[in-house]
């Protein structure tokens, strides 16, 4: 597929040409520009501005299939506007020339307003714009509806369907719009509209491109399998160990692939041509692990781990080595290299310092063996200069096509015939796929791999090791995620029912309007001012817990709808602002001025002091945060959103880790790269350790209830500490204050530990000590009973052969019987009390 004429030709010209390269001719005698703002009318926005030039290019409907030497259907723009208010089954066409590259909303906005204007027939578009002197275009379609859309009436408008950022040099498309642009044309055997519809339909159906690249991937993870090395201090079995640190690394890489699409990250660092001269012994045999310990490792742990002026090798000198031994942010493996550490330093030099843990490596030392004095590393990752402990990976398995592997023992071991795949190197399969960073929504859906894939390639590859369920996980490939849809509902109904339980709005129709505010059209905010606020700080003071959170779906979706929510009723973020530092200053200033007891439980007036600069720092940061022209909107929503909102536990230490992923990415996408500022003016990830936890949430801790946080509780200061700690390693970003902070965390904790504990023993004791002097008096009372004279009765009665039969009933012994049955109960109660061990428990979780 040629586009080269985007570059040279009219926009009018260029775009007939495209569509004749997909086997379609046009059919528009209208060459001429429109003016846009006539032409939309009542459905011209400002933010349109950028469109310099609209074309008219074209109906696709069953006529362009008819078409002979003899007679040619042509339309002008009124002939094709008649046509689209009176035909369903076509596609009108519009090409756009911009004066910026736009966004994905900006560009599903333009495309909702061209559809507007027909009222039955669909509108697609292609958008061109310049970035870096070279012509670039989008394609963007409508969702097609079987009914008249009343627009005018306010009905949401449906999906638009994008292909975004195709470039037109033959030098520079990427390999994945290659392929899909040769997937649309008219395929052999398409007569007519409907036909045509269905094969586009399939080729830009994102489930089945997510579908093709997991079997790809699938098939490259079970060859993997056996041909990887990790160190195995912590997990013994072999294949549990390869099948969670290839997860963990696909993972990684994925995510690489997703920030290099903010060109965060070089391709060069993953061409196969520029690599096979700058490492040693790259794919000289089956055995070299040069590209995954020099480039991937350096990258993850040596570069994106560490502040861009601190980059440097850990020293091999060995007075030197043990200041670096365990310091697993510096660069290693100089050997393997063919050039100087300066330049193996300057090969990422403009890659910016990421944080938030993402790429900590997770070798490292044995906590109860450093607390006695020894230094002993546990190593997972294998980050290391020790033979023995290094992961290996070996080159050839991210480079290559591998034709007819065998992959019948991971696939089905009972099978009668091999089942062999083609295999690709992982690298190579990515190149074969575009990627986009913004996470699809319901009514806007880029043609590429976006991060809720990281979640789905999670699921899927967890279940496929999974003894319950790799037997259906590896036929069925891709059936182990829940659908967008489903979280979509379930996200909505659980917001919807939070929203109406903590507002005082009591309107009739409230729960239709706040059901209009979820969905996505362009009615814009049906709340008044009051209502407003009052929704604001309800979602500000949301408290959201997904249990067994797997790999981020539900948060990742209630994160999507409340800043979706936030940007319908706040649109220019002064209200959201206003409420970060309310919840600042409330929670730290007014707090400890009303309270004397916590001033007083605060040790002494520097802890107090420390409260305060705590919240200027904080302030002087929202305000950063919110008028920095590096940080989009959505970022000062989604940070404060993270930070307060969302939290989310799961079983698999894995799947907590690819939830951060994804939440990492989101507040990537909103960040603004500036290579004159510092970091590139990104600002550094948070941590989200605190946030998202790898804990069973099935075990439940077993502890007496009682107010342990009330105002008049040592722990409530101890509480109010713990707070001011986790904000400030939620934004800590050095390894040196990281570590200060797990520290004090940790040791925070313990003192919270013990509090309770203490509190619960006491309450315990006291609660023995009533229960014997209960059990004392139910003694007595016993005593009594035994003392007590004869009490029998008799009872006559007649039964079913009328005959009279008699019962005596000994009244003394059925009441010494329900007393020594209480008296049990009590004496049980005690002996509970004193075995169970809620401090070791508690000490435990803390």
């Amino acid at each position: 597929m040629n586009l080269s004429l985007f570059n040279t030709s009219n926009l009018f010209e260029a775009a007939t040409n495209l569509f004749q390269q997909l086997g379609i001719k046009l059919n528009s005698n209208t060459a001429e520009a429109l003016p846009t703002k006539n032409l939309l009318k009542d459905f011209y926005k400002e933010n349109f501005k950028s469109i310099t030039n609209t074309f008219f290019i074209g109906i696709i409907d069953d006529s362009v299939f008819q078409i002979t030497e003899k007679k040619d259907v042509n339309y002008n723009l009124k002939e094709a506007l008649q046509q689209g208010d009176k035909n369903y089954d076509g596609l009108m066409l519009f090409a756009l020339e911009l004066s910026s590259k736009p966004t994905r909303t900006e560009i599903s906005e333009i495309t909702r307003a061209f559809n507007r204007i027909s009222q039955k027939m669909p509108v697609a578009l292609i958008l061109k714009y310049t970035v870096d002197s070279e012509a670039v275009i989008s394609i963007a379609i409508s969702e097609r509806f079987k009914y008249l859309q009343n627009w005018r009436q306010g009905e949401k408008a449906g999906k638009v369907i994008i292909l975004r950022d195709i470039h037109t040099k033959p030098e520079n498309i990427h390999a994945g719009h290659q392929r899909i642009l040769q997937d649309l044309t008219k395929a052999s055997g398409v007569t007519n509209y409907a036909q045509l519809h269905a094969q586009w339909l399939n080729v830009l159906d994102v489930n089945i491109l997510n579908k093709k690249f997991f079997q790809e991937l699938a098939n490259w993870y079970f060859w993997a399998m056996d041909k990887v090395q990790f160190p195995d201090d912590i997990e013994k079995k072999k294949d549990v160990r390869n099948a969670t640190n290839l997860i963990r690394l696909i993972t990684r890489v994925i995510f690489i692939w997703f920030i290099k699409e903010k060109n965060l990250v070089p391709a060069s660092l993953f061409n196969e041509k520029y690599l096979s001269t700058i490492l040693k012994d790259f794919q000289k045999n089956k055995k070299a692990s040069n590209f995954y310990q020099a480039i991937l490792q350096n990258l993850f742990f040596g570069t994106l781990n560490q502040k861009m002026d601190e980059r440097d090798f850990a020293e091999d000198h060995d007075r030197k080595n043990k200041l670096d031994q365990g310091i697993k942010n510096k660069y290693r493996y100089p050997d393997k290299f063919n050039i100087s550490k300066i330049e193996i330093v300057s090969l990422f030099k403009d890659i910016p310092f990421l944080n938030g843990g993402l790429f900590d490596c997770l070798d490292k030392f044995d906590e109860e063996k450093l607390e006695k004095g020894k230094k002993e590393q546990i190593f997972v990752d294998g980050f290391t200069r020790l033979d023995g402990k290094q992961a290996i990976v070996p080159d050839y398995l991210f480079f290559g096509v591998y034709p007819e592997v065998d992959l019948t023992e991971y696939y089905d071991p009972e099978a009668k015939k091999p089942i062999l795949k083609n295999v690709k190197g992982l690298i190579d399969i990515l190149n074969n796929y575009k990627f986009t960073v913004a996470e699809n929504t319901p009514i806007e859906e880029e043609i590429a791999l976006d991060p809720e894939l990281l979640g789905k390639v999670f699921e899927n590859l967890l279940a496929s090791y999974n003894p319950e369920t790799q037997t259906t996980a590896r036929k069925q490939t891709g059936s182990f995620y829940t659908p967008r849809e489903i979280v979509n509902y379930m996200v909505d109904d659980s917001l919807i029912e939070y929203l109406k339980q903590n507002t005082e709005i009591n309107t009739d129709d409230f729960d239709s309007r706040l059901r209009n505010l979820f969905s996505y059209n362009d009615e814009g905010n049906p709340l008044n001012s009051k209502e407003t606020d009052e929704l604001i700080e309800a979602i500000n003071n949301a408290k959201i817990l997904d249990p067994a959170c797997g790999s981020g779906a539900f948060p990742m979706g209630v994160l999507h709808k409340m800043v979706h929510l936030l940007q319908k009723i706040d649109p220019k973020n002064k209200k959201w602002k206003a409420q970060q530092k309310e919840k600042i200053i409330g929670k730290q200033i007014k707090e400890l001025e009303k309270d004397k007891k916590s001033i007083a439980g605060l040790s002494d007036k520097a802890v107090r002091e420390k409260a305060i600069q705590a919240v200027d720092e904080r302030l002087k940061e929202i305000e950063e945060i919110f008028e920095s022209k590096n940080y989009f909107d959505d970022y000062a929503r989604k940070l404060y959103l993270i930070e307060n909102c969302i939290y989310g536990i799961d079983i698999q230490p894995i799947a907590v880790q690819i939830s951060k992923l994804r939440f990492f990415i989101s507040l990537i996408i909103d960040q603004d790269k500036d290579s004159k500022k510092e970091n590139l003016g990104l600002r550094s990830l948070p941590n989200l350790e605190t946030k998202f936890v790898a804990a069973n949430t099935l075990i439940r801790l077993e502890i007496p209830t009682t107010d342990l946080f009330s105002e008049n509780n040592p722990v409530k200061v101890l509480q109010e500490q713990l707070k001011i700690t986790r904000h400030e390693y939620f934004n800590a970003k050095t390894r040196k204050d990281k570590l200060h902070l797990q520290q004090q965390d940790k040791a925070l904790r313990k003192q919270i530990a013990t509090q309770i504990s203490d509190i619960l023993i006491t309450n315990k004791e006291e609660e023995i000590a009533n229960l014997k002097k209960q059990l004392n008096e139910e003694k007595k009372k016993l005593t009594q009973i035994e003392n007590e004279p004869e009490q029998k009765e008799t009872l006559e009665a007649t039964n079913l052969f009328g005959q009279i039969e008699t019962n005596v009933i000994d009244k003394k012994k059925e009441k010494i019987k329900a007393q020594k049955s209480h008296i049990s109960l009590i004496e049980k109660k005690i002996d509970s009390l004193k075995t169970t061990d809620n401090k070791d428990a508690i000490q435990k979780v803390a």
